[in-house]
């Protein structure tokens, strides 16, 4: 794959994507829950914030290098758990995880990716993570985990934000269908989910959540697991006190990328009250609407420790592969260096409250 010279931000990446993708696809991958009210919030949320430069600051020995989870983090820009990379590229999940190595990126690998959580590991050589979808029976759930445990990956991302899938009416004006040479592979050999009985009147209260998670299931994880459980999906800080008795090692503050429950709150909106709640004992990441490296630097002022790319990475794998997945990780990691540069932040630390412009009528 060939990456068109004028690729230089992730914007351009997005929209080749749109040129080259099937219509049914692009519709999967970018498509919004019902109005798109929240993903398109998710981006604009960022746009409303403004940074305040500080002048003259030592730079000497200047870094985006901080530690999480016990691990030595290089960069606070990490990949987010999206499903079904071949859709997108014949290598798959294969092509993102040697992407991410090269840049020294953590990668979160999904339940529903479309290649072996095994096989992935063996192609990286940077952490991953593995995101978690708790399967209707708990053996198999504990499968998925014991699997993840022997491959080496680093943590368990618990998606909680989607327990029933949103209303996608993009997706489903434009047909999607899953080819048939991609699908979750990881799943293979589990009992396929019986089809839900309309007859009784609800769909959805009478079968499809029979079997959800609750916040015993996040105890129970957090027991019977030797990995760090970050919970993904978390925006009311009412939740973390709750959360953080269940044990989990960590709070990811997502919408689902607006793909779930539309006109919920934009994660930057939510991200204050959580890293509020959580007062310090837990790590705050945070996901949605990352395009820039200077979106990266507002999270991280307002309280997260990094932040997940998904869509990003399957536009930039649509394009160029896994260069054009490493050559866009390296543009938002640059990016970020810049506006720490011009910010006057030579570390990570440096990045607080400060830096956020509040205009005088605090509007």
């Amino acid at each position: 794959m060939h990456i068109p010279p004028d690729t230089v931000s992730l914007g351009d990446y997005e929209r080749r994507f749109h040129e080259r993708v099937d219509p049914a696809i692009q519709a999967y991958i970018a498509g919004a829950a019902a109005d798109g009210v929240t993903q398109r919030d998710n981006r604009l949320a960022f746009d409303r914030v403004r940074l305040m430069p500080s002048a003259f600051a030592d730079f000497a020995g200047a870094s985006t290098r901080s530690v999480l989870f016990g691990e030595v983090l290089e960069s606070p820009i990490l990949i987010a758990p999206t499903a079904y990379h071949k859709l997108v590229h014949p290598a798959g999940e294969i092509a993102t995880a040697q992407a991410a190595s090269l840049t020294r990126t953590w990668m979160t690998v999904s339940t529903q990716a479309s290649v072996a959580m095994e096989e992935v590991a063996r192609a990286s050589s940077a952490p991953l993570w593995f995101q978690l979808y708790c399967q209707p029976r708990w053996e198999d759930t504990l499968t998925l985990v014991g699997r993840a445990e022997d491959a080496g990956y680093k943590a368990l991302v618990l998606t909680i934000d989607a327990v029933v899938s949103g209303i996608r009416n993009i997706e489903q004006r434009a047909g999607f269908r899953l080819p048939a040479d991609v699908r979750a592979v990881n799943l293979d050999g589990f009992p396929p989910t019986p089809p839900v009985n309309a007859s009784n009147g609800s769909p959805v209260f009478k079968g499809m959540l029979d079997n959800a998670p609750t916040w015993a299931t996040v105890q129970a994880l957090c027991r019977q697991t030797r990995l760090p459980v970050i919970l993904k999906g978390l925006l009311n800080p009412a939740d973390v006190s709750r959360a953080l008795q269940c044990g989990v090692a960590g709070i990811i503050v997502s919408n689902h990328g607006g793909r779930t429950l539309d006109t919920v709150p934009a994660t930057l909106d939510c991200l204050p009250g959580i890293v509020e709640a959580v007062d310090a004992a837990v790590p705050v990441l945070l996901d949605g609407g990352i395009r820039r490296g200077t979106d990266v630097v507002k999270a991280i002022a307002l309280g997260a420790s990094a932040v997940l790319l998904g869509q990003p990475v399957l536009h930039a794998l649509s394009v160029g592969g896994m260069p054009g997945v490493a050559h866009m990780l390296t543009l938002l990691q640059t990016e970020l260096e810049v506006a720490m540069a011009l910010l006057g932040c030579p570390t990570l630390d440096a990045i607080d409250r400060s830096r956020i412009w509040v205009p005088l009528n605090g509007a």
